[in-house]
């Protein structure tokens, strides 16, 4: 499922113009993506948690000529499923 299909689905089960179910889903993602960039943890029970992981900088290599590199710190945004969603997809 896509934000089209989303915004379509909420429409739908909703009294929701076409429109306002698409202002609430660009809502509900920008919301997360704030919350994030903030180093904020996101939980939305039973389903997942978003939450920003930090990296430390370390010694690599350019694989191409296996030259030494130093990589930059760095933060990277996870997504971690929820109990109850994973017990039913594994059902």
């Amino acid at each position: 499922m896509n934000k089209l299909e989303l915004t379509e689905t909420l429409r739908e089960k909703t009294d929701l113009t076409k429109s306002e179910a698409k202002a609430v889903v660009k809502l509900f993602f920008k919301e997360i993506s704030n919350a994030l960039e903030k180093g904020d943890r996101v939980e939305i029970r039973g389903l997942c948690s978003f939450y920003v992981k930090k990296y430390k900088a370390y010694a690599g290599r350019n694989p191409k000529t296996g030259e030494p590199t130093r990589v930059k710190p760095k933060k990277l945004p996870f997504f971690k499923v929820g109990k109850k969603l994973r017990e039913r997809v594994n059902s």
